[in-house]
């Protein structure tokens, strides 16, 4: 019979050396307390202002939610705080000790399943009391003297109809800092969602039902103050179609005597071209493409500034005398189309394409030859080919540079 001695294992001085399961613990701890400090390092570097951040909050509405963000976060970081340290109890406690060692085997604790059951019913209630709190604080109407904002979604952009002030414009919703607002929201087509992320939460922009006679109309609304002023980016957060990703808009906020002076100059634009006293026709004959134009002019094509640029002046007559009116309005002019966006103060807007580039001529050229090349399944008619069941407009490139220096002049 043969035996076999094991040596212990230590150092080469005889002193007792370190277990591998004292090892194993090291760096199980170490990678326990390092990898977390090492993300969160990682996340910060990352850390920037991001135009479409749900954590800035400006308007109460938004306060609201934050508020409430923060609260989640810190009763996560409180369980997360009390999940590592009983971790690492059991991780030193319960480490193995010696390669023989088996452990004391437990098939169940009756305290513990008490205390995870009952825990978390109480954290879940403690979140659950303040989320309901928010949902009827942010349901309610903010004040009854609020501006009034119809918000109506389209395949694929925005329309923002003023009735108090009768301005009807698209995809920049201007507003004015510190009065309440009231949005009611409505869809023309499909479901879309509105959002803010920096005014507030998201609300869906639904088509209005049918209702029985005598019923009043059943809208989404959304209400908030917004507390500065900016411009805020906003989205579609609803998937509605092949160019949901395409469907952005701009919030304006300005004090009152900014957002004062955008709304006259609505009414002010274009508005010289109208002899004293005169109203633009809402019922403007369309010349369709390879016609012969009407032998009356417009009222407006005879009065224009002498001093304005030819190509402003050929773009206006171009315009106003093509199938574009069918579907655009210009206050001040024949134009009344309420079909597509209304394309007063064209000239003063950031964007176009609901958001989807710079507002200059040489993006509004592409846009007006190919509108569908740039966004899939818009309802525009290009030069060439139609669109939304109008022919194609048949501009020549010429005329297209000349509209583009026209609806870029509407400042």
């Amino acid at each position: 019979m043969r035996l076999t001695m094991k040596r212990p294992q230590g150092n080469r001085d005889g002193s007792a050396g370190v277990g591998p399961g004292v090892r194993t613990l090291g760096a199980r701890l170490v990678a326990f307390l390092v990898a977390p400090l090492l993300m969160g390092g990682l996340m910060a570097g990352c850390a920037d202002e991001y135009p479409q951040s749900s954590i800035s909050p400006h308007t109460d509405f938004a306060e609201i939610i934050h508020s409430l963000y923060v609260s989640i976060f810190w009763w996560s970081m409180l369980i997360l705080a009390v999940v590592w340290l009983l971790l690492a109890w059991v991780i030193v406690k319960y480490r193995r000790k010696s390669e023989d060692e088996k452990p004391r085997q437990i098939r169940g604790h009756l305290g513990l399943e008490i205390g995870w059951t009952i825990g978390p019913a109480l954290i879940v209630i403690a979140i659950a009391i303040p989320t309901v709190q928010a949902v009827f604080a942010t349901q309610q109407p903010v004040s009854e003297d609020a501006l009034e904002v119809e918000v109506v979604g389209h395949q694929f952009w925005w329309e923002f109809h003023y009735p108090e002030q009768g301005v009807t414009t698209a995809n920049e919703l201007w507003l004015p800092v510190d009065r309440p607002v009231n949005l009611r929201l409505e869809s023309n087509d499909v479901i879309h969602s509105f959002w803010v992320p920096k005014l507030g939460g998201k609300r869906d922009v639904n088509p209005v039902p049918a209702v029985r006679e005598g019923q009043d109309p059943k809208y989404n609304w959304l209400y908030f103050t917004p507390q500065e002023t900016g411009v805020f980016m906003g989205q579609c957060a609803e998937f509605c179609g092949q160019s949901h990703a395409l469907m952005a808009m701009r919030v304006v906020v300005e004090s009152e005597e900014g957002f004062q002076d955008w709304v006259d100059r609505w009414f002010a634009s274009e508005g010289a071209a109208l002899p004293a006293g005169a109203e633009p026709d809402a019922e403007t004959e369309l010349q369709m493409p390879g016609e012969e134009p009407d032998v009356q002019e417009d009222e407006e094509l005879q009065a224009v500034d002498q001093d304005e640029d030819p190509m402003v002046t050929l773009g206006r007559e171009t315009f106003l005398n093509s199938t574009c009116v069918a579907c655009h309005g210009v206050e001040g002019t024949s134009a009344q189309g309420v079909i597509g966006p209304n394309l007063t103060l064209f000239g003063a807007r950031s964007t176009l394409g609901a958001g989807i580039m710079e507002n200059n001529r040489e993006n509004l050229v592409r846009w007006i030859i190919d509108p569908q090349g740039i966004k899939a399944a818009v309802a525009m008619p290009g030069t060439e080919y139609p669109g939304g069941n109008w022919p194609a407009t048949g501009l020549s490139d010429g005329e297209v540079e000349a509209v583009a220096a026209y609806l870029l002049s509407l400042k």
